[in-house]
């Protein structure tokens, strides 16, 4: 886990209430951004490049005193232009609870819904109601489901215990997944699969399945550009590049045997076939380019 600063700003301040209990806390942010950022440069002369306001039309500037904000209506051209004080009026009312409304089993919560998670500190001296609400959450084996305001925008959050702590996931709306009907998916159900080959597969689960631990896993993308920044820079003009492993074909034109698979796997010999043919066909493709 990154460090944290050691008086982290808090982003809103209220209070937990569930039943007449109310557990006075401040939110604070769980996560740090580790996405490499790119700026915008203009090649000829490694000048800066900035985003302006232009009206699409005309492709001229615009001042922000200029801008309205307007919802398009749907099936046509036509726009609803609101105002500020409008926009404020028709959000919900600005609040200071994070207002539990049940309490579910985390493994009922599917982790599509799942947007971003934030810490709960206890505020003022709520230490010891921030403890009980942290640990009858622990010993029931639930997670609340509560709403609350930020930013003049209502969420669904789930309020979850973690070790010492407790946090708060924001949660999407229902609506706001997709339905998977659109999609060319096989039927539901055991049925579409050879029972042998399911057999293997849970086999292959059971074997692999291990402790959760997050720190085993690294952003190896953005630590392998950040190597090339420094190759680069040590270069002074540029560095090469070495590939990531070319993806296996696993195309229909290069159809597996799922089965053999699944016994070369649970035999603690994956299969490299695919691999290997993918990086045959590299290499053949690279001669007759010669």
């Amino acid at each position: 886990m990154a460090g944290a600063s050691a008086n982290p700003r808090a982003i809103w301040k209220g209070a937990v209430s569930f039943g007449l209990v109310h557990v006075p806390v401040s939110l604070h942010s769980a996560t740090q951004e580790q996405e490499i950022d790119f700026d915008w440069l203009d090649k000829r002369s490694m000048d800066p490049v900035g985003y302006k306001r232009v009206n699409k039309r005309t492709g001229k500037e615009i001042a922000k005193e200029h801008i309205v904000k307007g919802v398009r209506l749907e099936g046509s051209d036509d726009y609803v232009v609101l105002s500020d004080d409008e926009i404020k009026a028709a959000y919900p009312k600005r609040t200071q609870t994070i207002q539990i409304e049940s309490f579910v089993k985390a493994a009922d919560v599917s982790f599509v819904y799942i947007e971003k998670p934030y810490y709960l500190a206890p505020d003022g001296r709520a230490d010891r109601v921030y403890a009980l609400l942290r640990e009858a959450l622990q010993a029931s084996g639930v997670i609340g489901i509560a709403r609350f305001v930020l930013h003049n925008k209502e969420h669904l959050a789930a309020l979850i215990p973690a070790g010492p702590a407790l946090m708060l996931g924001v949660l999407r709306w229902a609506e706001e997944i997709r339905s998977p009907k659109a999609l060319d998916l096989p039927a539901a159900g055991a049925a579409s699969v050879k029972a042998a080959e399911l057999k293997m597969a849970q086999q292959l689960i059971a074997q692999m399945t291990a402790a959760w631990k997050p720190e085993q896993f690294k952003d190896d993308f953005t630590e392998a550009i950040h190597a090339l920044v420094k190759r680069k820079a040590k270069a002074g003009k540029k560095a090469k590049v070495e590939p990531f492993e070319e993806a296996p074909d696993m195309s229909s034109s290069n159809v597996v045997d799922l089965t053999e698979l699944l016994k070369q796997s649970l035999g603690g010999k994956p299969a490299k076939a695919p691999a290997k043919q993918a990086a045959a066909k590299s290499k053949t493709r690279g001669r007759k380019a010669a």
